[in-house]
This record gives structure tokens, C-alpha cells and sequence, in this order.
């Protein structure tokens, strides 16, 4: 399908869901871009609302009373994947931490911070995209050499990896919507639903000091989007992504805010790398101490620091921040009082969070660009290995050798009984410090292998079916002619089971093209983001969900086409094809066939 090809459907599709202009967003909710520095004239003042924090200044055992000073730092002694690079696992859907901008760079906070430390070192650096919930481990196994992503110590996380001194240290907000009884922290009860996000220090949180389980979710958009429609009770979030997220007119709203002085967000280390760890703490405090840390707090996370914190080693100087209650007390009283909201109807908050066509635009270049080719390379890539591979499986699974039976069944009860992304995982974490001379440590390789090796499991069960619906008479009818085994089989046998379950083995691509995404947990750079990716790093920067309904029509381009292609393919088969208007060879007579 060619690009205009494509560019037109989804066209028409956007076009048949917004048609008659009256559901469509503003267009000026289009330009708004999360994952740009807010500035300082956004600061944030201490929270009034605080809540008493659950632990006390205590003992801090990890802050580094000193570091080895900068021109001490040996560069090639650090261990890094690469030499002279920074290899950096990150995330891309929480601004104003960690995000992709719309020009498709990583950065935020956490990210700019890190390269400032990386320039102080002599480093050069590279962030690779993955979710926070393989983060950890793709650092430990040595797959990342640091990792950025707001990561609160704890001590459960530090017996996997390592961490640095504390670089920031964040606030969580209790976020209910509009008119609730929750007033604060204290109000949280077993049996309500409360969200979380998935392997966020928030969960923990809510779990070992709230004692509640909370309902949890993959990313911060989709639990906030699920809070504006009252299909969870509160958000318990960072302050910085709640502050970020929240907007005039949204029917949500923060109540109270709390923090624990026992854990600070810093940057996550391979186990037993102990020069890399001095070096990032040395290049810390250097940025500290020529205001660039400060600097970058301003622009990116402009808010009060919690009491008796600061960032870097206890010999750090503290940073000089501007008065940001000060700040935002002017700011308060230069903008007009607020008058009573209008709330929003549930249409009107649906079609602001589905349906805004500058989104679509704004989506639709990154997605062909980008997303496409690679969701193609993907699917095609381990749609190939697995036809090739279910094809041997197919035919071991109905040898009457059990050394070929046996395997082939083996294989396929492992192969369809895991979870995908846990096969992704162990192929890309398992595989990858092995094959890495041979793949360059590039995942996607690795990503390719996955799909392969779990469409191969399912693709040989439908061609098995296939091949032992075809009436054993025409194996036998086959041989009668002369035929052997194997030539019967690739000649008559096979070509009829195939044709049996096309649409089968169609719909087993198509949910191959689905499955593309999870590569992502593997942990890609920008530019390798497939079709689901792109759309979720948008949605992030903008906090609407248009964008993934615009990699969702680009996934109905693909499938609507292939579906109708197959049972076109299909038909035609069954049919045979039609006799011609004239058959030029004249019937035989009776008397010539005597």
C-alpha cells in the first residue's frame, strides 16, 4: 500500500468520525505541548495542603558525604557498553520529566539533567526508549548503563540496581475527581478504586504505607483519563505530572499532597559499577555548583523543595532557586479571579480526548514517517520466520517419529502458553548480552526473532489442521501415480491444506501486526518507534488520546485491506477459474471416442 494510499483512508475514516465540525476540540488544545519546559513563571509554591510526611529526616545512609573530584574521573575506566557514550534507558510518556518532544527527542528533567552531567564527564550520549516496568532489569543486566526516569530509591530497587545521589525529589498528589467526598490521604478506604501506575513508586505507596490495593495502570494518561470519566475514585500521582496534567475546566482536581523524607529520584546504576556511579556523582555536583542544576529545575520542574532536602552530596552547595512562592503568589494575583467552572459534558470530554483533528495532523507525518516502516519490518519479518518455522513444526507435528513429534508439541505448548511480552523479554534480555557482537546490542533484531519464534507456534497448529483436513485419499491417489511421499505432500497435499486455512492464518498475521508493539519493552531510540509508539509519545506530550485513535486507523488501514485481500484470494480458489467465453478445443463426437 503506498503512502497516499494510506494517508487517503485515514482520511476518509477521520473524516466519517468528525463529520459535521460540532465534537471537534479546539484547535488551539493541539499547540499545547507537555513535554516543553512550563518556565519559571509556572512555579509552584510549597504545597499547603501537605500532608504530614510518613517518615521523619532520620539517618540518611545513602547520600555520599563527599565525591571523587571531577579531573580525577578516568572515562574509560567507567565500563560502558560503548565506549565514550552514555547509554541511557528512559521513558517517553511523562513529562515534564521524561518525555519525546515534538521535534522526536527525548528529553525533559531527568534527561537534560543527564546530559549536562554527561558534557561535564567528556561523554557523549544516547537515550533509548523502553517501559519503567523493564527498566530496572535491562539496567542490572547490563542492557542500559544508566537509568533516567524519575526513580524514586527504595529498598526493594536497590537490590537490583544501584543509584547515584538524589537529583530531585518528588511530591505525590492525591488527585479526585470534581466534587468528591475524599478531602486527603486520610479518607482512602478499603473497596474504593484508587489508580496507580504500574511499578511507580505511587504503588508501593499505596500498598505497604496506605495498606489498599489500587487499581493499576500502564501509563499516566489512561488512569487519568479513566479519573475524568468516574471509573476510579482517586489518582494517587507525582505532583509534578498531576500539576502538568490537570487543566483549568477538567473535572478533577488535587486535594492534597504528601512525601517521605526516607527516598529521593535518582539515576539507576548496573550492580557493582562503582566508577560509574563516583563519576555521575562527581558530574552532579558539578552542575550544582555552576547553577546549571537550578537552572534546569526552573525551567523544567519549578516548585518548592520539600524541608530539610537538597540535591547531591552532602558537600554539595545548596542550589540557589528563585522565591518560587513568591512567583506564584504574583502570578495568583495578576490573573482575574476564577469564576464558577462549566463542567463539561461526558460527550464534550470524549470527543476533546478522541477527536481532535489538529492532533490527527499534528500525528499523521510522524506516524507514516516512522511508525509505519517499522511496524511493517517487524510484522513482515517475523511473519516470514514464522511461516517458515510453523511450516517444519506442522509437518513434525504430524510425523509418526516420535523424535520429531514430540518437540514439535513441546515447543508449541511453551510458545502459545507464555505471555508475549514475557517472551519478548526473555529472548531480548536473554539472548541479547550474547548476540550482541552480532546485532550491534540493537534490539529490534532481537524484537524480529520474538514475534517469529511466537507466530511460528500458532502458524504451525493452523497449517497442521490444515494440512490433516485434506481427505487421505488424495495422499494415496498420489502415490498411485507414482508420486513419493514427499513430492505428494509438497505437491497435492500441502498446497490444499494451505488454501483450507487462509483466513486463519491471515487473521494470525494480523494479530502479528497487533503484537509488533510490545517490542518496545526491548528499548528502542526515537526513530525505531513503531505505529502504537508514536501515538502513545504524542499523547503524552499532549495529554489526548486523539493520537493513538490515529495509529489505531492506521492499523484498521492495514487490516481492513488484507482481510478482504484473503477472502478475495480465498473465493477464487474455491471457484477455480472461469471457463472462457469460447472453448477452443470442439467436443468429441460419440463415434470418435468409440
Amino acid at each position: 500500500m503506498t503512502r497516499a494510499a494510506v494517508v487517503a483512508v485515514i482520511a476518509l475514516l477521520v473524516g466519517s468520525l468528525t463529520a459535521g465540525g460540532t465534537v471537534l476540540a479546539a484547535p488551539a488544545a493541539a499547540t499545547v505541548d507537555q513535554c516543553a519546559p512550563p518556565g519559571v513563571q509556572s512555579a509552584s509554591p510549597l504545597p499547603t495542603n501537605l500532608a504530614a510526611a510518613e517518615a521523619g529526616p532520620g539517618v540518611d545512609r545513602y547520600t555520599t558525604d563527599g565525591v571523587v573530584p571531577l579531573d580525577n574521573i578516568d572515562p574509560s575506566a567507567l565500563r560502558l557498553r560503548v565506549p565514550g557514550v552514555l547509554t541511557v534507558g528512559t521513558l517517553s510518556d511523562a513529562p515534564p520529566s521524561i518525555c519525546i518532544n515534538s521535534l522526536g527527542e527525548f528529553t525533559g528533567f531527568d534527561n537534560e539533567l543527564l546530559r549536562a552531567i554527561a558534557a561535564k564527564l567528556g561523554l557523549q550520549i544516547s537515550f533509548v526508549g523502553t517501559e519503567f516496568s523493564a527498566l530496572l532489569a535491562q539496567v542490572a543486566s547490563g542492557r542500559f548503563d544508566v537509568g533516567s526516569s524519575s526513580i524514586t530509591t527504595t529498598e526493594q530497587r536497590r537490590r537490583t540496581v544501584e543509584f547515584t545521589n538524589g537529583y530531585d525529589f518528588g511530591y505525590f498528589s492525591l488527585v479526585v475527581p470534581s466534587g468528591s467526598a475524599i478531602t486527603g490521604f486520610g479518607d482512602l478506604v478499603p473497596g474504593q478504586r484508587i489508580g496507580v501506575v504500574q511499578g511507580t513508586v505511587q504503588e508501593s505507596y499505596v500498598v505497604d504505607t496506605l495498606g489498599l490495593r489500587p487499581v493499576i495502570f500502564p501509563d499516566y494518561n489512561t488512569v487519568y483519563a479513566s479519573l475524568k470519566t468516574r471509573q476510579i475514585d482517586a489518582w494517587v500521582a507525582p505532583s509534578q505530572q498531576a500539576e502538568g496534567t490537570v487543566r483549568p475546566g477538567d473535572p478533577a482536581e488535587i486535594i492534597e499532597n504528601t512525601f517521605s523524607l526516607d527516598n529521593f529520584i535518582a539515576y539507576a546504576v548496573a550492580p557493582g559499577n562503582q566508577p560509574l556511579i563516583d563519576a555521575l556523582n562527581a558530574g552532579l555536583d558539578a552542575v550544582i555548583a555552576d547553577g546549571t542544576w537550578a537552572r534546569l529545575y526552573s525551567e523544567w520542574v519549578p516548585r518548592a523543595l520539600p524541608p530539610g532536602w537538597k540535591p547531591g552530596s552532602k558537600a554539595a552547595p545548596p542550589p540557589q532557586l528563585p522565591d518560587f512562592d513568591a512567583i506564584a503568589a504574583e502570578r495568583a494575583s495578576q490573573q482575574p479571579a476564577a469564576g464558577p467552572g462549566v463542567r463539561k459534558s461526558t460527550l464534550a470530554q470524549l470527543a476533546d480526548s478522541f477527536l481532535d483533528w489538529e492532533l490527527y495532523r499534528q500525528a499523521i507525518p510522524d506516524l507514516l514517517t516512522t511508525g509505519l516502516p517499522n511496524t511493517l519490518l517487524l510484522t513482515v519479518g517475523a511473519g516470514v520466520i514464522g511461516l517458515v518455522l510453523g511450516m517444519v513444526l506442522a509437518i513434525a507435528g504430524i510425523s509418526r517419529s516420535r523424535l520429531l513429534r514430540w518437540p514439535a508439541r513441546v515447543y508449541t505448548d511453551i510458545f502459545r502458553g507464555l505471555p508475549e511480552v514475557v517472551i519478548i523479554l526473555l529472548i531480548g534480555l536473554g539472548l541479547g548480552p550474547v548476540v550482541g557482537g552480532l546485532t550491534g546490542y540493537n534490539p529490534f533484531p532481537l524484537g524480529i526473532l520474538a514475534l517469529g519464534l511466537m507466530a511460528a507456534a500458532y502458524v504451525g497448529e493452523i497449517l497442521r489442521s490444515g494440512i490433516q483436513s485434506v481427505e487421505p485419499g488424495q495422499l494415496e491417489a498420489a502415490r498411485a501415480l507414482g508420486f513419493s511421499y514427499p513430492a505428494a505432500m509438497r505437491l497435492v497435499v500441502v498446497p490444499q491444506g494451505v488454501r483450507r486455512v487462509l483466513p486463519a492464518l491471515m487473521n494470525q498475521f494480523i494479530s502479528l501486526l497487533k503484537a509488533s508493539s510490545l517490542v518496545y519493552f526491548l528499548g528502542l531510540v526515537a526513530d525505531q518507534r513503531e505505529l502504537f509508539q508514536v501515538g502513545r509519545d504524542l499523547n503524552a506530550q499532549t495529554g489526548s488520546l486523539s493520537p493513538l485513535v490515529a495509529a489505531g486507523l492506521f492499523y484498521l488501514a492495514l487490516t481492513i485491506p488484507l482481510t478482504h485481500l484473503v477472502n478475495y484470494v480465498d473465493n477464487r480458489l474455491r471457484r477455480g477459474r472461469k471457463p472462457a467465453a469460447e472453448d477452443p478445443l470442439e467436443p468429441a463426437t460419440a463415434q470418435e471416442m468409440i
